[in-house]
């Protein structure tokens, strides 16, 4: 089993950041994929970013590059940073972990932070 612990949430003004951070524990592979998602009320959970162990990234459209996502493959943690965050960015976000066993893929999911963006 994978436990991941999200922090960093919070309210913020437009315009302003925040830095996401989530650690996972347990059974965790050498090689996997770290990401963000977000869902915000009434719409479906939708994709942030992701980064792989070896540190290759994908984004939304929606980030238009106000986004980062980092990882330390030492200490298990990722991080999402957040400039230019705007009222649309409101959402709760949620860390997911994602490998490979001998039953297949595995998804995994924190408990969520909420990011609140005020205009």
């Amino acid at each position: 089993q994978v436990q991941l612990v999200e922090s960093g949430g919070g309210l913020v003004q437009a315009g302003g950041s925040l830095r996401l951070s989530c650690s996972a524990s347990g059974n965790i592979f050498s090689t996997n994929v770290m990401g963000w998602y977000r869902q915000a009320p009434g719409k479906q959970r939708e994709l942030v970013a992701t980064i792989t162990t070896s540190h290759t990234t994908k984004y939304a459209n929606f980030v238009k590059g106000r986004f980062t996502i980092s990882r330390d493959n030492a200490k298990n943690t990722v991080y999402l940073q957040m400039n230019s965050l705007e009222p649309e960015d409101t959402a709760i976000y949620y860390c997911n972990l994602g490998q490979a066993d001998r039953s297949g893929p595995q998804a995994y999911w924190g408990q969520g932070t909420q990011v609140t963006v005020s205009s």
